[in-house]
């Protein structure tokens, strides 16, 4: 693993302060990724909904409405294995530190606890409506999942115990959070288990006390529902997709928007890479949206990266041939996988080009 450090809130600010006075080029889009073939993982009979690496990024876990989460190889593409027991469509997935534990969040009204290796089901809490997000905390001793609002239940974050003897596993939960305002669509830990933080519907974002189950801050940045909240390595800032064609960074304090990056279509997945200043976006028009003249260049079922500090498109993926629902980078940054509608995951690892790729700068006199 790179063990390389994000920047930080206060950094990122900086980096922005230095460069405002120069001139960027950027480089030409698309060209880093022409000599190296995607892998094809083709394993879900319908959309996808969410790929992870695990901590050490030798295994890629992959969700979808099929019902049946996956697991792979990352660096060949092999499936491992499936984990089978779920009746609906699987909305979320989240794995331990130590690749041992699977938590998969589905619509069959379950939030169900799997061992990684053995592929067997090793503990179902049952729900009144579908279960959206799902997380282990820091430390895997406790998980967070989230309900929707159906059938006259709110949403709700329920905290559990994750047990390291599942003897003693129960349905028992340390704490109820009912959401009383527009459901949430994400959900995930703060640093050090302290807080919650989750996406809505309606675009905002709220900071809650992990302890008391109070409300401690929100902002309603986005206009449109929140379909993706990824985290820095540090925890000092994190990212969001949204339906309303934008990406933001918020600060994690304060939940003020450090940057803002626009497209033309919906945005589904939003990822940070772990070794340089860039984003990638995952999304497009929706697939019945789309004649059949324009095909995938009309949808845009590209994969986009950003410049994180100068908001300017560097490069293009293509290949999917349906909106890009999830995205997530290799814990190396040497490599990132794509969940699309179309069924397939796809794994690319970026040309050398890539790494060698900065602005090229020229200083001006102000």
């Amino acid at each position: 693993m790179v063990n390389a450090k994000q920047q930080s809130p206060d950094e990122m600010s900086s980096t922005v302060g230095r460069l405002s006075a120069t001139v960027c080029r950027p480089a030409r889009i698309n060209d880093f990724f022409y000599e190296q073939r995607p892998i094809l993982l083709h394993g879900h009979t319908r959309s996808l909904t969410k790929v992870k690496y695990n901590r050490d990024g030798d295994l890629l876990f992959s969700t979808s409405k099929d019902s049946k989460p996956n697991v792979w190889f990352a660096h060949n593409g092999e499936r491992l294995g499936s984990y089978d027991g779920h009746n609906g469509a699987v909305w979320d997935l989240d794995v331990s530190y130590d690749s041992k534990r699977l938590l998969t969040a589905s619509a069959d009204n379950t939030c169900r606890l799997w061992g990684v290796e053995s592929g067997k089901q090793l503990y179902q809490w049952n729900t009144r409506t579908p279960v959206r997000a799902v997380a282990f905390g820091q430390g895997d001793r406790i998980a967070l999942y989230v309900t929707d609002a159906l059938m006259g239940q709110p949403s709700t974050i329920w905290i559990v115990p994750i047990e390291d003897d599942l003897e003693n596993q129960t349905d028992e939960f340390i704490r109820k959070i009912v959401i009383t305002g527009s459901k949430a669509t994400v959900a995930s830990w703060g640093d050090l288990n302290k807080t919650i933080y989750t996406g809505h519907e309606d675009g905002t974002i709220t900071i809650w006390d992990a302890e008391t189950g109070e409300q401690i801050k929100h902002v309603k940045s986005h206009t449109k529902a929140i379909s993706d909240m990824q985290w820095a390595a540090d925890y000092g800032y994190f990212i969001t997709a949204s339906k309303d064609h934008t990406s933001k960074i918020f600060d994690a304090k304060t939940l003020r928007v450090m940057k803002t990056y626009t497209t033309t279509r919906p945005v589904n997945s939003a990822a940070l890479s772990p070794i340089r200043p860039h984003i990638a976006l995952g999304g497009g028009q929706e697939a019945m949206e789309v004649t059949q003249v324009g095909g995938a260049k009309q949808g845009k079922f590209e994969t986009r990266f950003f410049h994180l500090p100068f908001e300017e498109e560097i490069g293009r993926v293509k290949g999917h041939f349906g909106p890009i629902n999830t995205l997530a980078f290799a814990p190396d940054g040497r490599s990132f996988a794509s969940g699309a509608e179309d069924g397939f995951v796809r794994i690319h690892y970026f040309d050398d080009d890539y790494f060698d790729f900065k602005y090229e700068e020229e200083s001006m006199e102000l």
